[in-house]
């Protein structure tokens, strides 16, 4: 069985984020004061008293929009409200009952959904008082708290595993871990288009607008046995060009997000081929040891001969130099051409980065590299690697245990690494390499 979901909806600026991120312990969602910040339908799974839950933040709700972000908000939030085991319908005790409060309300009954009417901003006892206007709704008994200042949320969420949805047995563990694909690259090359065409349906928001996706969106996906963990996540900008104080958040959340993946999908827009910023994406993967897919997105814009693929792929790796053993895909998130063929290339990345190599088989590898081609010498002194292991894998790391260490310079890591590569494989994951004296 699955956790119960629970959905937090309300109008916009009433501090559904800023709950959100109280229940879940850190700042996960995007909180400002300019209404309307979140976007699209945000997971996070918790607990309390021993209870698993999932919870979902939405965007507030703004039904009759002629912007076309807060209209496909508006569809989402209705789409939140059916999936949602309990649906939170979150107020302001500051402004009272509105009037599109009670349009929501007339929503809500009319669903049928279980619903737990929650009054926030309640910051002091005497503020209670303001509570008692929202029985009006006809939503049942309001509880109160204050997701600024944390008061009585114990008590919510006490109040949120009583109710008779949520009360139900946890799902048991899962056989296979979820393996976490982060989908990264510039913005509008087409990474939430990406998502959505893997899972049919618009479960995360899709415009022509640049910058629509301000979040990182965590959604389960399963393929062939597999469950995969796909996180959307906000285009990545150059620091110069981060003005405003959200997509600087959405920049940061972008790198967290490579950073607790286990492969990075790296979206390019076949129209513009690689460019500096894509490197900058790519480089901060490599970094951080993931498991790298070039997905080239938008083929089906691009005018075929018999090798243009070939000769797009030679110009990519050409340009990507030593990170030239990272697998090249030509999709189109549009058509769904090859999309699905990415997961399956991520899943074999996901083993590879998690191979391990038997010290006997390393050492022997060790042998035929040196006699092939030995290290350089230093101050007339023979240089001699006598010894190769592996430490860790997910990400892999080797020890070579040297006479001189400071004598292997780049250009000779650069040829053990190219090796390991043709005897063992690791296509699509960094190898780190470290030197140390015998």
């Amino acid at each position: 069985m699955l956790r119960p979901l629970v959905a937090i909806i309300g109008r916009p600026n009433v501090g559904k984020s800023t709950l959100f991120n109280r229940i879940i312990g850190s700042r996960d969602a995007i909180v400002h004061d300019r209404p309307g910040v979140t976007r699209d339908l945000k997971y996070a799974e918790t607990d309390w008293a021993g209870k698993d839950f999932t919870l979902m933040d939405t965007g507030g709700y703004l039904p009759g929009s002629e912007d076309k972000i807060e209209r496909a908000v508006f569809g989402q939030v209705q789409d939140a409200i059916h999936q949602a085991d309990l649906v939170v319908f979150l107020l302001d005790a500051q402004t009272g009952p509105t009037g599109l409060d009670e349009e929501i309300a007339q929503l809500l009954k009319r669903s049928g959904c279980e619903v737990l009417v929650t009054i926030n901003k309640v910051d002091k006892e005497s503020d209670e008082v303001n509570c008692a206007e929202f029985y009006r709704l006809g939503l049942g008994k309001p509880v109160s708290v204050s997701a600024m200042h944390s008061r009585k949320v114990g008590d919510f969420l006490d109040a949120v595993i009583s109710c008779p949805s949520i009360s139900k047995p946890s799902a048991p563990p899962k056989d296979k871990p979820l393996i976490s694909l982060a989908v990264v690259g510039r913005p509008n090359v087409g990474k939430s288009s990406f998502i959505n065409a893997l899972f049919g349906e618009e479960k995360l928001i899709v415009t022509d607008v640049p910058g629509t996706t301000r979040d990182s969106i965590d959604t389960v996906f399963k393929y062939h046995g597999q469950e995969f963990l796909l996180i959307d996540t906000a285009g990545l900008r150059k620091k110069a060009k981060v003005r405003d104080a959200l997509e600087y958040y959405s920049t940061v959340r972008s790198l967290r997000s490579i950073q607790r993946c286990d492969v990075t999908i790296v979206i390019l827009d076949a129209t513009a081929g690689l460019e500096s910023q894509d490197m900058r994406i790519l480089q901060e993967a490599i970094n951080l040891n993931k498991g790298i897919i070039l997905a080239v997105n938008k083929w089906d814009l691009i005018q075929k001969e018999t090798n243009t693929a070939k000769e797009y792929e030679d110009e990519v790796k050409d340009n990507l130099k030593s990170a030239n053993f990272l697998p090249i895909l030509f999709i189109s998130a549009l058509t769904k051409q090859r999309i699905f063929k990415v997961i399956d290339i991520a899943k074999s990345v996901n083993e590879e980065r998690g191979k391990t190599i038997k010290t006997a088989a390393l050492n022997k590898f060790l042998i035929e590299a040196t006699t092939r081609y030995a290290p350089p010498s230093m101050n007339h002194r023979e240089v001699k690697i006598k010894y190769c292991t592996q430490v860790k894998s997910s990400p892999p790391v080797f020890s070579f245990f040297v006479n001189e260490p400071k004598a292997i310079k780049a250009n000779y890591r650069s040829y053990l690494e190219n090796q390991l590569r043709q005897k063992f494989g690791f296509f699509g994951v960094p190898l780190s390499l470290l030197f140390r004296k015998k």
